[in-house]
């Protein structure tokens, strides 16, 4: 990677919102945003260059090598981006969930679909372990979007886990973080802490989501160095099974209320009902095809930044 300048960071901050307002929506990845934007190993890279052995170096050499050791300024512009959407687009995004969500979903199904497609393509060789690894991805990912919501749960010691899983599925493409919190039930939980300013879950989901981030991070950096394209056949198959989740016509089988949002917890995939006559329908297969069209901008988009 060459020198980075301001306008370099800014595209960085706005993939960083881009991975945001994807895990807002339980059920899309912000890890797939990452990787259909081209940082996705950088990003791998920054989290594991976050170690207790930096303390020294900064002793020794001081906070400016420390901050280049870690690719400060890479971290910095993503997880502002990160913040920036959170905090900007999830008002939006849940209103869209609430008043749209065929449209939605459509978009992110296209998105999503196409992803599959860009992520096989960097697999060097198809082989019968990748074939086989990609169809046990895709298989799991399906049976974890199938799994029944757990009841709430406040046990602090299963926050932190919750927060250590959450934020590994945060990172992984395929599968959503916030999807994982709803079925392990602590969606609720960790969302009225959060209304309420309860420090100690909110620190405790928090130092789960460190311990979770810096250790599965680089279990994903170490099968990336030694089995690269099994585990991009792995990544395929997780994202390819994901789409059950996000498939934009559902029938509602049953809802939970969590706090102020009503989350359906049990849902069957249908076919649209009306095909004639019906502007929505033409409205979602537009919108599907956005986002179809919108990895392959970006792929253009990332190729153009590494020259």
């Amino acid at each position: 990677m060459g020198q980075r300048n301001l306008l370099n960071y800014l595209i960085i901050a706005l993939k960083g919102m881009a991975m945001g307002a994807a895990d807002v929506v339980p059920g899309v990845s912000g890890g797939t945003i990452a990787f259909i934007s081209g940082i996705y190993e950088e990003l791998l890279n920054s989290i594991n260059a976050l170690n207790f052995s930096l303390l020294s170096v900064w002793k020794k050499e001081g906070f400016r090598t420390v901050w280049k050791q870690v690719n400060g300024n890479f971290l910095l512009s993503l997880f502002v981006g990160i913040g920036i959407s959170i905090f900007s687009l999830a008002k939006v995004l849940s209103w869209l969930l609430t008043n749209q969500p065929i449209l939605l979903w459509a978009f992110f199904f296209g998105l999503v679909l196409a992803s599959v497609i860009f992520v096989a393509r960097a697999i060097d060789k198809w082989q019968l372990n990748t074939i086989t690894v990609f169809i046990l991805g895709a298989l799991l990912a399906f049976y974890i979007t199938t799994l029944p919501v757990s009841d709430n749960s406040d046990s602090l010691p299963y926050l932190f886990l919750s927060g250590a899983l959450a934020v590994c599925a945060m990172i992984l493409p395929g599968i959503s973080g916030a999807f994982i919190l709803v079925l392990l039930g602590s969606y609720k939980t960790i969302l009225d802490a959060v209304h309420e300013k309860d420090f100690l879950i909110i620190s405790t989901v928090g130092v789960g989501a460190v311990v979770g981030l810096l250790s599965f991070a680089r279990l994903l950096k170490w099968m990336f160095n030694r089995y690269k394209n099994t585990t991009l056949a792995l990544l395929t198959g997780f994202i390819l099974g994901s789409l059950n989740k996000i498939w934009p016509w559902k029938k509602v089988l049953l809802f939970k209320n969590f706090g102020d949002k009503i989350i359906p917890v049990k849902e069957a995939n249908i076919l649209p009902s009306n095909f004639e006559g019906d502007p929505q329908l033409l409205y979602a297969v537009l919108l599907g095809l956005v986002g179809f069209s919108l990895i392959f901008i970006l792929e253009n988009l990332a190729k153009k930044e590494e020259k």
